[in-house]
């Protein structure tokens, strides 16, 4: 999995641009993301993978047209080929694993201070999920403890961002706070001090999430779809 940049929640006010995120500065060789660069990144990332898988569906098809004998061989190669998006996937989806030490004595106020940030309905998705969802410019976010996953309008289409809070004794639920603050005060800064795990289609993704996360995604994808 990509290695979490660490993200705060103090934020500077830049002359007619809002407020910007700190941490911004220590990744100043980085373009502030947008909408135009997320699709770019996107389709960057399937020429990537294509590339990657296209040598062995190549060789599979000339070792079985050559000597159709070697069609075990050229089996094996496309179980490789097959087998590169789905690693890419569960990198991806790897980035809002669950902490499952629930026992921090903080976490029962922790999680309290992050039901006041969020509606009913979200409140519930996090129990269920342990993911926070939010409606940004950008499309539609799901937080979690150590990532963040953004579902592009029309809700096919998914980037996966390593990032976590500098203090790791947080209890859990403080560190999704943490998080969603950082994104409400700069969604395209946040974007881009994330570290990108997987981008590519929801489908892809959701097949290599555990089940409550498999709900998540789900409903960040009806979200983004209704615009």
């Amino acid at each position: 999995m990509a290695r979490g940049r660490e993200v705060g929640t103090s934020a500077t006010r830049v002359d007619g641009e809002g407020a910007r995120l700190p941490e911004l500065a220590g990744v100043y060789w980085r373009p502030r993301t947008t909408d135009r660069s997320l699709t770019r990144t996107d389709r960057l990332w399937t020429l990537s993978t294509v590339a990657h898988a296209l040598p062995f569906v190549a060789a599979a098809a000339v070792l079985a047209w050559l000597k159709p004998v070697l069609a075990p061989i050229s089996l094996v190669l496309l179980v490789h080929a097959w087998a590169i998006p789905e690693l890419y996937a569960a990198r991806g989806a790897g980035v809002v694993r669950r902490d499952d030490r629930r026992d921090h004595p903080g976490e029962p106020v922790a999680l309290g201070l992050l039901g006041d940030l969020v509606d009913h309905s979200t409140r519930e998705l996090h129990a269920r999920t342990r993911l926070v969802l939010e409606r940004g410019r950008l499309g539609t976010w799901l937080i979690g403890e150590a990532g963040a996953l953004l579902v592009r309008p029309g809700g096919h289409r998914v980037h996966c961002y390593c990032v976590k809070v500098p203090d790791r004794e947080l209890p859990p639920s403080d560190r999704t706070a943490h998080l969603l603050l950082a994104l409400r005060t700069d969604e395209r800064g946040f974007a881009t001090v994330a570290n990108l795990a997987f981008s590519g289609a929801v489908w892809r993704l959701r097949r290599r999430l555990p089940a409550p996360a498999r709900e998540a995604l789900d409903s960040a994808a009806a979200a983004s779809r209704r615009g």
